[in-house]
């Protein structure tokens, strides 16, 4: 589980517990295709500190205008439901690693 989508109707549940990084993306997004396989190889390096969960923001504008997503890609670390970082724009493998080292 440690790459997954997420909607409006559970967020708060799927983030409720330990890190998870989400990734606030959309189809139409070309930096969002870019980070995408950069979060698919990611995902198994940090099994068992952390999730990665995306959450398209078309389909799901609540939980995008709940956390002031104004540009994609918008990547939030949340602990234990709550946001503790927060990058945007594409990011390079180290530095996603690096963020949730931080905070793991």
């Amino acid at each position: 589980m440690a790459l997954y989508d997420v909607n409006d109707a559970g967020f708060k549940e799927e983030i409720g517990s330990g890190l998870t990084l989400v990734d606030f993306w959309a189809p139409w997004c070309g930096p969002c295709k870019m980070i995408a396989p950069i979060l698919e190889e990611l995902a198994p390096e940090i099994e068992g500190k952390a999730n990665i969960a995306k959450l398209n923001v078309d389909e799901n504008q609540a939980t995008a205008s709940e956390y002031e997503v104004m540009s994609i890609p918008t990547l939030i670390l949340f602990k234990d439901g709550e946001p503790v970082d927060k990058v945007v724009g594409f990011q390079p493998k180290e530095q996603l690693a690096a963020l949730i080292e931080k905070h793991a």
